[in-house]
């Protein structure tokens, strides 16, 4: 996956939105003012901070060398994923669906309610 191709799949999630809160650099993907995804370009490549249910983030850690700990993130909550790397396409996007889903279902009851109007629990939740 190239870097262009995973912006535009972030880009398909309902309502999310690229801000530069940490400068021209890292973009991070947002719902409702809250977090689901933060991408630094580096020199060979790129990563990808997520968000992960705790148990599957240890999972994914010892099936995968390119995900490792989130970088600067809750190391208990967060990965990071490393491309190039060894995870399939199909997989993170699997991951970034469940990083968007952890959030939306943080989010208040009355913004999760709009949401599900608006687009439907299937769009939202894996």
């Amino acid at each position: 996956m190239t870097l262009d191709d995973l912006h535009a799949y972030l880009r398909t999630k309902p309502d999310s939105i690229e801000d530069f809160p940490f400068g021209p650099e890292p973009s991070v993907y947002k719902i409702e003012g809250k977090m689901f995804a933060l991408v630094i370009p580096s020199q060979d490549g790129w990563r990808i901070n997520l968000k992960c249910p705790p148990d599957e983030a240890i999972q994914l850690r010892d099936v995968f060398t390119s995900v490792i700990p989130g970088y600067h993130m809750n190391k208990r909550h967060w990965n990071t994923i490393n491309f190039p790397g060894d995870v399939p396409e199909a997989e993170l996007q699997r991951q970034i669906d469940v990083s968007f889903a952890l959030v939306v279902k943080g989010l208040p009851k009355a913004a999760r309610l709009r949401l599900e109007t608006r687009y439907g629990r299937e769009a939202l939740y894996c």
